[in-house]
């Protein structure tokens, strides 16, 4: 049986949580991949997802929510609408317009690039990053690591899901970066 953390109140975790659809083998054979579009489709699960994060950080006295592309960009602007913030893409290699700086990293079944304008922030500015979900940790490390370049202090990751076995929360907190996640599921 799977525990919620303990910086999300457990009934609204668990019906987050109860939402979230497995999809076995997918994209690769072994993946257990974890859908949270059932979590957007309904207006109360959306509602109460949004709403967890507005809690979290409605008093962190934030500048940005940035988020990670690509489901991190359906909720991280809509957190980032709600706290009356900006909000900060950070995009895979060559889909940003302007000027950006890159950072690569290894993720569960591959490697990748992610890029941030070198103008998204100023030196100082407060930024939770948000993303669906934590695996190995590497695309949320890679974010941090943008922004903390162009001088942002990272407040904290924030995802929906964290996937403990994966070891990416571990090396995360590790790193020095705070997170909350809604909700979690062990053996990935």
């Amino acid at each position: 049986m799977s525990h919620a953390p303990a910086d999300a109140p457990l009934d609204a975790a668990a019906f987050i949580k109860s939402q979230i659809r497995t999809i076995p083998d997918w994209p690769l054979p072994g993946v257990q991949f974890r859908d949270i579009t059932p979590l957007l489709q309904r207006p109360k699960t959306l509602r109460v997802l949004i709403d967890l994060f507005i809690e979290r950080y409605v008093e962190a006295k934030l500048d940005y929510v940035a988020g990670l592309d690509a489901r991190g960009f359906i909720i991280a602007p809509i957190v980032a609408y709600e706290l009356n913030l900006g909000f900060i893409p950070i995009r895979k290699i060559g889909k940003l317009p302007y000027k950006t700086v890159s950072e690569s990293y290894s993720l569960e079944y591959g490697t990748a690039t992610v890029e941030v304008h070198e103008d998204a922030c100023e030196p100082g500015n407060r930024i939770v990053i948000v993303d669906d979900l934590i695996a190995t940790g590497g695309t949320m490390m890679a974010g941090k690591n943008l922004l903390e370049r162009l001088g942002a202090v990272v407040v904290e990751g924030a995802a929906i899901v964290d996937l403990p076995d994966l070891g990416g929360s571990k090396r995360l907190r590790e790193s020095g970066l705070p997170l909350y996640t809604v909700t979690d599921f062990p053996g990935h």
